[in-house]
Parts: C-alpha cells; structure tokens; sequence
C-alpha cells in the first residue's frame, strides 16, 4: 500500500511539474503495454532478469516485474541523475524490491552491469523510456572506442541525437533469446543518413518484432508522439515481417494529457501478442515490402496502415437527380449482416443503378428500425450473453472471501466478458470491457477490498456538524438508495409523493406571486428588495388592513397567500417527519443485515445492475449511430436541386407579395 501511494504522488508530480522534472516517470498505461508484448508474464524463474538502462524513478521496471506470476524477480536499473536514482531505491524498497540493484552513472559512457570478462551483463528482459533525441549523449565518451562494441555493425549514431545510442545499448545488453521493449519517438523509424543506415542493419538482422504507434501527448515532459520498439533476439534470423500497430487514436483525455484506457491496452496488447491483423490498426509488413526500393527501410507507420477515417464524398448525382448512393448504403453492411431484412425494409431501388429510395418517413425511421424484428432479436441475443456472463460469475462474487486476490478477481470478470463478447457482430467487445473496466477502476475495486479486507459486513460511517451532533450516515458499501428499494418501496414512494405535492405547490406560488405582483400588484406591499415574501412582512401587512375595507381585495390576496404558507409548512413537517421515520428504520435495518442479505444488495443491485445498465447503453449507441446515419443520409438527398430550386422561387415570390404590400416595388 506504501508503495503504491509513493507511486501515486510520483504520478502526480509528474502532472503537475511539467517538462523539466516529468521525464523521470513513464505513464503506468504504456508500462504495462511495454511488459505484456515482451512476455514478462512468461518468466518461470526468480533468477531471471528485468533491466532498465534509464530508469528514472523506477516505476517502469516495476511495473513490469508486476505482470510476472512470480513473487519477485531480478531487477537492474541504471540513472544518472542522483536525485532521481534516489527516489528509483525507495520505490523498489516500499514495493518490496529491495534487492534490486539501482546504479547512478550514465548507462551510454560508463555502464555499471557487467559480466566478470567485462562484457556488458545480458538480461532476459530489459525495458527503456530514455530522454528523447537526448544531445548530449557522447558526453564523456567516444564512441569510436567503445569497449563494449554496441555500435559494430550497425554504425555511429549522429552526434546531436542519442536515440539509437539507447537502442543498440538496449539490444546489446539482452541474451540471445532476450527481448526488450524501448519507448523513442518517431523520428527513428524514418530519419535518414547515419540513423538511415543503423535502422537497416537493425532491421536485417531481425531484431525488431514489432513497433506500437502511441497517441500523441501521453508522456510527462514532452507532448510528442513516440512509439514502442519492440526487440525479440530470440529466433532473429528467421523472422520474416514487422508487426505494426497504430494505435495513436486510442486514447481519452486527462487534465492537459492523455491517457490510454483499459480497452486501448488490451487491445494493443491482444492484437500484438497475437499477430492479429485488423484493418487502418495493425498489420504484418514482410521484410521485402520494408525493403524495396520504394520504402527503402523507412519504418514510417503511415507508410504501411492507413489509420484516417474514410471521406465522406458528396454524390453529385444524387444531388441533381436524387436517390441514395448504394455505396452509402453498403458502407453500413456490418448492420445489414445482422438485420439483412432491415435494408429492404428502409431502402427500395429506383429507376438507375446504383441509387436507392428511402421507403420510410423521416420521423418513421427510428420506429422501424427499433420494431424491426431483426433487431429485436439481436438485442435479446446480446442481453442473453450478458446474463450468461451474470449468471456464470454471481456466485464467484458472492463467495468472496477475506484474503482473496482483487487482481485475480477482476481478470476473471474482464476477460471472461471479453470472451462472451467475442464473436459478437456489431458489438465491440473491447468497448464492452472498458464499461466494466470503468466500473471497477471507479466503485468495485474499493468494495472487493473492503471484502477481502473485512469480509461481507457493513461499516457504517457517521457525519457530525461543528458541535458534534450527528448530522447525516451512510456507508461505502451499501448506498442507502440500494437498501430503500429493496425493503423500503412503500416508504419512499409516499415521500415522493409528498415531495411532488410541495413541488407543485412552488410552482402555485411562483404563479399567485406572478399574477400579483408589480405597480398594481396587490402582493407589491409585502414584496422585499430581494423579490421575496416573508412571512413576518405578510402578517403585519394582515394586521394593518384587516379592518379597512377600502384594502378588501387585497386582504383577501394575502390571505391566500397566507393559505399557500400554511399548506406548505404542513406538507414540509409531513416530509421531515416521514424522512426521519425511514431514517430509524434504515439504521435499524443496516445493523441487522446478514451477511446474504449483503450478498444480494452488493451483487445483484448494486454490481450487476450497474455493469447490466453500462452495456445496454452500448448496444443503444450502436443503433442510434445506425438510426443517425440514414437519417443524414436521409436529409442529404431528400430534396434534388430542381426542387431546391424551386422551393427557392416559391419563397420568392411570397417576400416579393410582403414587400409590394409594405410599398416597395420589387
């Protein structure tokens, strides 16, 4: 827990510091990332070795140790910045790492790690976020006499430019089976001259295994793109591609950054891991397109995925003639796979090829698409899947126990759902785990800690004001509205009632004062500067004209008025006292809950209804963006020029009409 918390102010002093202290601190995210695509989680022995050449605070080479299934592993870091180093050695000691070995020295002119021959030492694993286009990086050193020989064989870096200095340092330090992950900017995969010539050599070889295009912006320090070089020895000579991915869309935003959400990670990693490819997002670009004369080892992603969003091109045609382009409407078959009665029923051909007529009303479309049975049927399959999930993980959620792992829990619920959702058209499985992945990072989290931590009992929390009297109670667990709709319907219902009774009130109120109030008012005695009626202005104002027959209509006015006062004070002491009586009866009812009455207000209303509601509203974004773009289809070519045209002298005609009435001659 100490760790974690140095790890959070870490963070947020990287927030908040700016470019000059942020560097030291790799986004959590893109660690992460950094260590599934090279296969930490692979490990199978503690002796096996995780390295980080610049490890600045040291949250990257923790992180990636996080996502081994081991208790520790053998960690190296190197920093050259003392202060940083510092800070590098009690955050391994406060996440329990206090063998590692965290060396302050610049890793380019005098790496500390060596093997007894002097060599550089060799790692199984070894992660890097170096300065970026560092100019200083043969500070101290001459790289014509390198003793460790990094750049034999693949060429000096320029002078003014340290990045594929860290890059051949970071290659040069892994085994020969040994994989490592360095983030850089983009400016190494398609710069030319001395770093033309170390790229080609590296790509060669086969070290590369893949490159992750990150979104801009993600870094403390620096607000430029960068991407994730990938480096697999083992197997080198027999690689036959690079595995690209773009994944610089993928983000949201945090304050002045952005972040990586949980889908985007599980993405990148999935489709990475797995060699998936998926169109303007990742592909296999084979060594000989990397290589021919036209790419010429430029490693420029946009060069080999086209990740920009298709135009969408006005058809002449359909403006002057009218018709909806079918090609508009093919553009929309990942629908019409799954309701491919649907398009027959919205769009008819009409008298030229390649144009459709819309069958349907403007104000029809939405209902047709909604009452299509088709559709009607893909959204009950699709509750159905997630009943299943609900079903399957219920009773796993219900028997957690003290001591349970909140890691292993939440694996179990995300990538189980990701599975259920897998084969599911139209859905994307990924936006269904980041509902949930939403849910946990926001509420269930803390509640499977309290859980594992106390187990399945309510701890209720008091609210006291300055003088010490109680004030309000709740409890993190279980909101009080969880318990009040599942014991107390009938209670609340009738304080609702009572509220929309003094609901409707105020509004008679605003009215009577409204309709009584100005120069002639008969309210505008009482009325104070601030537009108000008290009640000690409204009763003297009584007392003086009660007897004066000449203010008739008014006392009368005040005494509705007065009416209107009363009524609302009854209705106000009925709602106080219907509050406070479910108040004592809620209390009395959170000390007596049992543990499973725990379990269904936890998991049933309070877990399970949430995730329930959060994919529902997918699906519904699903079928309003269907229902959006035939509409503005719709409304493109609803009208041809021609009728335009002469809507247009219509119009003309009638303000010429106006203005020859007014005695202007058109």
């Amino acid at each position: 827990m100490l760790g974690d918390a140095y790890e959070y102010l870490m963070r947020n002093f990287a927030t908040e510091s700016g470019k000059s202290k942020g560097q030291f601190y790799t986004p959590s995210e893109v660690s992460r990332i950094m260590a599934k695509v090279i296969g930490i989680e692979k490990a199978v022995s503690s002796d096996q070795t995780i390295y980080d050449p610049t490890c600045g605070s040291g949250s990257l080479l923790l992180k990636a140790s996080d996502e081994s299934e081991l208790e520790q592993m053998s960690l190296y870091g190197q920093e050259m910045d003392n202060a940083t180093r510092a800070l590098a050695v009690m955050n391994m000691w406060l996440h329990g790492n206090e063998t590692a070995e965290i060396w302050k020295d610049n890793t380019i002119a005098n790496p500390h790690f060596k093997e007894k021959d002097g060599s550089l030492k060799k790692f199984d694993f070894a992660v890097a976020n170096p300065p970026f286009s560092t100019k200083a990086w043969m500070s101290g050193f001459d790289p014509l006499n390198d003793e460790y020989n990094r750049f034999d064989g693949f060429g000096i870096p320029p002078a003014k430019n340290g990045d594929f200095a860290f890059l051949l340092h970071l290659i040069k330090s892994l085994k020969s089976n040994g994989k490592g992950a360095i983030i850089l900017p983009h400016g190494v995969l398609f710069r030319g001259n001395a770093e033309a010539e170390i790229r080609k050599n590296i790509i060669e070889r086969g070290y590369i295994k893949g490159i992750i295009g990150l979104p801009a912006n993600l870094f403390y320090g620096t607000g430029i793109p960068a991407a994730i070089i990938v480096i697999d020895k083992e197997n080198a000579q027999n690689r036959k591609g690079i595995f690209m991915v773009d994944a610089s869309k993928g983000f949201i935003k945090d304050g002045n950054k952005n972040r990586l959400r949980e889908q985007d990670i599980h993405k990148i990693v999935d489709l990475f891991n797995n060699q998936i490819e998926l169109s303007k997002y990742s592909r296999m670009i084979p060594f000989d397109e990397i290589s021919n004369e036209k790419n010429d080892f430029n490693l420029n992603i946009p060069r080999y995925i086209d990740s920009q969003e298709e135009e969408d091109v006005q058809d002449i045609e359909a403006h002057l003639l009218g018709g909806i382009p079918k090609f508009n409407i093919d553009e929309l078959n990942n629908y019409w796979e799954v309701y491919p009665a649907l398009r027959n029923e919205l769009f008819a051909d009409c008298d030229r090829d390649n144009y459709s007529n819309i069958n349907v009303k403007m104000d029809d479309i939405k209902t047709t698409i909604f009452d299509n049975t088709e559709f009607i049927a893909y959204s009950k399959k699709a509750i159905r899947t997630f009943e299943n999930w609900k079903k399957k993980h219920r009773p796993l959620l219900k028997n957690i126990a003290i001591g349970d792992k909140p890691k292993q829990i939440t694996f179990d619920l995300s990538e189980d759902i990701l599975k259920a959702f897998a084969k599911k058209k139209l859905i994307d499985k990924y936006d269904v785990y980041q509902h949930l992945m939403n849910y946990w990072i926001d509420v269930m989290k803390d509640d499977v800690y309290m859980l594992v931590e106390d187990g399945w009992k309510v701890q209720v929390y008091l609210v006291e004001d300055k003088k010490g009297k109680l004030k309000d109670w709740g409890s993190d667990l279980i909101p009080k509205s969880l318990v009040i709709n599942r014991y107390f319907k009938v209670e609340q219902t009738a304080i609702d009632k009572l509220e929309l009774e003094l609901e409707n009130l105020n509004q008679k109120f605003e009215e009577f004062k409204e309709e009584h109030s100005g120069e002639d008012g008969l309210l505008e005695e009482v009325i104070n500067d601030k537009g108000n009626i008290t009640k000690g202005d409204l009763v003297k104002r009584i007392k003086r004209i009660k007897n004066n027959a000449e203010f008739a209509d008014e006392l009368e006015i005040l005494n509705k008025y007065s009416d209107l006062l009363k009524e609302e004070a009854e209705l106000k002491a009925k709602i106080k006292e219907a509050v406070t009586k479910l108040d004592k009866k809620l209390y009395a009812k959170y000390k007596a809950l049992t543990p499973d009455e725990i379990k269904v207000l936890v998991v049933d209303d309070k877990w399970m209804a949430t995730i329930e509601q959060d994919v529902k509203s997918e699906m519904d974004r699903i079928s309003r963006r269907l229902t959006g773009r035939i509409k503005e289809l719709a409304e493109r070519y609803g009208k041809t020029l021609t009728q335009l045209n002469e809507n247009v002298g219509e119009l003309e005609s009638k303000v010429e009409v106006h203005l020859e009435k007014m005695g202007f001659k058109v």
